[in-house]
């Protein structure tokens, strides 16, 4: 099965078992995926992730979801730039989402970067998603 937008697949596993209550989700592994994982664990969105099935062919992504009681640490979790319409930011122009209260996640040369990061490090890039 191909998809069209796998980053957007992954945001609405998150979404989805989050909207139900399930402590984790699969979804299939790549690359850039991995690298949005760590930018989400990194500022506190998610508790951590594994990769499954180490074979070349098909490995999966296990992504542990946070919880405070049973509240959900994702209240919003939201593809910006979409494969019909990308979105572009300049390093001095980087939106930032919910007064800084949420983060956005920026595919840049140095790699994906949360907007602070971005910020920090002077870089712009595409704006992949907002999470709050």
């Amino acid at each position: 099965m191909s998809l069209n937008d796998p980053i957007g697949d992954l945001l609405t596993r998150i979404r989805n078992a989050q909207a139900v209550g399930k402590s984790s989700v699969l979804a299939p592994s790549s690359r850039m995926k991995t690298a949005l994982l760590e930018v989400c664990k990194r500022e506190g969105y998610i508790k951590d992730y594994r990769v499954l099935g180490e074979q070349p062919k098909k490995p999966t992504l296990e992504v542990f979801l946070k919880y405070s009681d049973t509240i959900p640490a994702i209240s919003e979790i939201r593809r910006v730039s979409k494969p019909g319409r990308r979105v572009y930011a300049k390093a001095d122009s980087i939106p930032r989402f919910y007064n800084s209260l949420g983060i956005a996640v920026l595919s840049t040369p140095k790699g994906l970067l949360s907007d602070a990061e971005a910020r920090q490090q002077n870089v712009g890039g595409e704006v992949l998603c907002q999470i709050f």
